[in-house]
């Protein structure tokens, strides 16, 4: 049977799984409990045959959405939590120990930087490293090095891993490697291309969609042999070794630490996912008409959007990322322009802290989501003061554009204001 395309696979997923009374949609299962006729069957469920327990560890509800992302990233299983930061929390605390080295790029979420200083008060080394190059990944490898985390394109510098040639590294080195593919989802890119072992997606960003839902996925493509990681529980050495990895995620990452994801949330996440690949091209298309308008603006000192020619990666942005190239930048205003004045003046864009959401959002981001980092590790990670973080949404272009002339016609620079 020939295989469907994307959006037609994500669409139908539901009722190909045969849903109760015939329903298009999964629906929502909030019961707590889940209970058996036989109690033989009830200890069959908990020792590992498919079934529910306890809803902790998942429901109907979660496993339908689980089972659409499998089928985005073409992985062979997928465990979801309650956030984008209880997916990563959990990868890195069950699958490190003391002792071990994680490498990291150095453009990276200012949660997932917090979250690495907490890992490395547990007896983690965390190496910080340029991945937008994977020589310098392998320069630093070292003899305790377990696992190497990238994101696929940095937020807010847009900076983009050499996520190809880490893949390479990974395999020859029998090294973890795990991709947050957040930022492009799984429409733009598949971890599994780049030999990730373990791909990470904010839910609550371009599959959701709508900025009414949280949550966070783990999926495991199949390309690990995890025989070779010293870290796993030897009750978890059962069947496959590939599926040994996600098993210990989601008993001691989900089960004992309880970041579930609820019925409802991850219901709205479905259904939103269903047109993902529809609001990412709008979206690439808006940004990419965006940074193009900006980029000569007398008002703007510089645009960070990999779409642009003078990009460092946009060539292998293109190459990665079906053509396109991300609905998130990076603006630095000209000098003499005040952020916060110029954020306030904006009308159709929304100020908030969230990205890929159906509307434009902004922040000044040194400001704010990066603001606990102080200076010298945002100067590291090239993020200006006054740097605009701006998530493009699928409003009209035009009217974007139109919006960000505006803004920046009322707040001349230095040198214009005063002659």
């Amino acid at each position: 049977m020939k295989k469907n395309g994307f959006t037609t696979t994500i669409l139908h997923s539901d009722r190909r799984l045969d849903v109760e009374h015939g329903a298009v949609h999964k629906p929502m299962h909030p019961s707590s409990e889940y209970a058996y006729a036989q109690s033989r069957e009830l200890a069959a469920v908990f020792q590992g045959k498919a079934g529910f327990t306890y809803a902790r560890q998942g429901t109907p509800t979660t496993a339908a959405l689980e089972a659409k992302v499998t089928a985005m990233e073409d992985g062979v299983a997928t465990v979801s939590f309650a956030t984008g930061m209880a997916a990563l929390a959990a990868i890195f605390t069950t699958l490190l120990r003391r002792g071990d080295h994680l490498l990291c790029s150095q453009h990276i979420f200012g949660n997932t930087n917090s979250l690495l200083g907490t890992l490395q008060e547990l007896g983690v080394e965390v190496t910080l490293v340029d991945a937008t190059d994977a020589r310098n990944v392998a320069a630093a490898v070292q003899g305790n090095t377990r696992m190497v985390f990238t994101e696929t394109i940095a937020n807010p510098g847009t900076q983009v891993a050499d996520l190809m040639g880490i893949g390479q590294l990974c395999r020859q080195s029998g090294l973890v490697y795990v991709i947050d593919n957040t930022l492009t989802s799984p429409w733009l890119f598949k971890g599994r291309d780049a030999g990730a072992a373990l791909v990470m997606n904010s839910l609550s960003k371009y599959i959701g969609g709508h900025g009414h839902a949280l949550g966070g996925t783990v999926t495991d493509t199949g390309l690990f042999d995890w025989q070779g990681h010293p870290n796993i529980f030897e009750a978890y050495r059962k069947g496959p070794s590939t599926s040994w990895g996600l098993t210990q995620i989601k008993k001691k990452g989900l089960r004992d630490m309880g970041g579930t994801l609820a019925a409802e949330p991850a219901h709205r996440i479905a259904v939103g996912a269903e047109t993902l690949a529809l609001r990412m091209d709008r979206a690439c298309a808006n940004a990419l008409a965006l940074a193009r308008h900006l980029q000569g603006h007398p008002g703007i000192a510089r645009v960070h959007y990999p779409g642009l020619p003078g990009h460092a990666q946009h060539e292998r942005a293109g190459q990665l990322f079906r053509g396109r190239y991300g609905a998130l930048m990076g603006i630095e205003l000209a000098e003499g322009i005040d952020c916060f004045d110029f954020l306030d003046r904006l009308s159709v864009v929304v100020l908030a802290t969230h990205l890929g959401d159906t509307r434009t959002l902004a922040l000044p981001a040194a400001h704010t989501i990066y603001h606990e980092m102080g200076p010298a590790r945002r100067a590291q990670m090239g993020i200006a003061d006054s740097l605009i973080r701006v998530s493009v949404g699928i409003e009209d272009e035009a009217d974007l554009i139109a919006d960000f002339d505006a803004a920046l016609q009322a707040c001349p620079p230095a040198s214009k204001a005063g002659s």
